[in-house]
């Protein structure tokens, strides 16, 4: 007898899961499907799972495609089930690709394709899912499908470039369903559109997608001006739909915990925050091109922006601002901006092509926090006294390129109903879109 094993989450099984199944069964005569346990779907990532463990199983089993389901409960056991059931082969989609090639050592290893179209018709009339077509092509586009993977409940089903190859070489490569080749034609195929094209280019696509009704979640910034943020907020509003910054820091486990702990009082008060993001860059990509909106503070100032915001409030005095502008490029390369309290200064430095510490510093009347590279995602602070015996450190799970997050976050406010979150909210999205746009009207430039 030729075993065959796969394994998955299952929540919400719907016509993709049932197809992938039939798929791995006719590779064997017997079939072994595993079922995550939430635990372990929360070790490895996997974000917002809303059946149960036993619904999940007995919607497998229902399926009338597994000969048995077992429970997978830990990393490692896919060995251990492959020698326990004598397997022959281990099956999984081809979004794996690579993933698990270490099992070859045990048995032949399949990977299966996705099944394309299956979302545009069968999966929109499935309970709870949220079809998602990507407007950009570009590194944080096909970071979004990679990660889209461990959130339940979502399916990317096409993009649309203004470029006709680039759109048909990312389909392809993440098998998706519909290579749009108007903006339009995305629309009317969708729930909700993630953006990811030029910062110059975002309002004009999340405004149309509103205006129809989709949700839309935004890569950062959202819009350049405080006046275009607005905008698009009124149109979310008017519409009845969801609108979200794409600044995944705000969504992640770590920086929430080390936002609450620093507002705790712990270091007494907080009278400055410094916060770093510097990156070095090749060739002449889209953040180097004044055209594309490009400069260090509009690609990394959200960051610091908003850990500034979220420990000092938005009742700043004014701003301060320094940028470094070579001769030879069209955008400044670093940036160093103070918003000015009363009694307290935030410090925001950004860098393309110029590289500094990627740090974060809170200091306090009792003590500081600091958070090393890269603060943006939280996995460790400490917290340090005078007396060094008092010092804590604190470890958090940091999951993938932390798009997760972000995209969890934006599903459960569709499914809620909920226009706005605490984590980014409306006011919190202009604050940072106003000083993003105050600090080029108050910038001395540096040649």
């Amino acid at each position: 007898m030729r075993k065959v094993i796969t394994y998955g989450t299952y929540d919400l099984f719907h016509e993709g899961h049932r197809r992938l199944l039939e798929r791995a069964k006719k590779l064997g005569d017997y079939l072994i499907v595993g079922v995550t346990t939430e635990a372990y779907d929360e070790v490895r990532g996997k974000l917002n799972v809303r059946q149960s463990l036993m619904e999940r199983v007995a919607q497998v089993q229902a399926s009338g495609l597994a000969d048995e389901v077992i429970i997978e409960e830990y990393e490692g056991q896919k060995i251990n089930d492959i020698q326990k059931h004598n397997v022959a082969i281990f099956a999984i989609g081809s979004d794996w690709l690579g993933k698990f090639d270490y099992l070859n050592d045990y048995c032949e290893v399949i990977y299966l394709d996705r099944t394309k179209g299956v979302s545009s018709t069968e999966l929109r009339n499935a309970e709870g899912i949220l079809n998602i077509g990507i407007a950009g092509t570009g590194r944080i586009a096909k970071r979004f499908v990679s990660e889209a993977r461990f959130v339940s409940g979502v399916d990317i089903i096409g993009a649309y470039s203004r470029n006709s190859a680039n759109v048909n070489n990312f389909v392809n490569e993440f098998e998706l369903a519909l290579p749009a080749n108007n903006y339009n034609e995305l629309l009317d195929s969708v729930d909700a559109i993630y953006i990811a094209t030029p910062h110059n280019t975002h309002k004009d696509y999340a405004l149309k997608a509103l205006n129809r009704g989709k949700h839309v979640l935004c890569e950062k910034p959202m819009a350049l001006t405080e006046a275009c943020v607005a905008e698009l907020q009124c149109a979310a509003a008017n519409n009845n739909v969801v609108l979200l910054e794409g600044i995944k820091t705000a969504f992640s486990p770590g920086f929430n915990r080390l936002i609450t702990y620093a507002k705790s009082g712990v270091i007494g008060k907080i009278l400055a925050v410094d916060a770093t993001f510097t990156k070095l860059t090749d060739g002449k990509p889209r953040e180097l091109q004044k055209k594309q909106g490009g400069g260090s503070f509009f690609e990394l100032g959200s960051y610091p922006l908003l850990v500034i915001l979220k420990l000092l409030g938005k009742d700043y005095s004014k701003i301060s601002a320094v940028q470094y502008l070579p001769d030879n490029a069209e955008v400044e390369l670093y940036s160093r901006v103070e918003v000015l309290y009363p009694n307290a200064i935030g410090s925001a430095r950004t860098g393309l092509g110029v590289k500094s510490e990627g740090d974060l510093v809170i200091s306090g009347t009792k003590g500081y926090i600091y958070v090393p590279a890269p603060w943006w995602k939280t996995e460790y602070f400490e917290v340090r006294f005078e007396n060094s015996n008092e010092n804590r450190k604190f470890f958090y799970k940091f999951d993938g390129d932390g798009l997760r997050y972000e995209l969890a976050n934006f599903v459960n406010m569709i499914r809620a109903k909920k226009m706005q979150t605490y984590q980014l909210s409306f006011d919190d999205t202009k604050w940072i879109a106003r000083v993003l746009e105050q600090s080029q009207s108050h910038m001395h430039v540096i040649k």
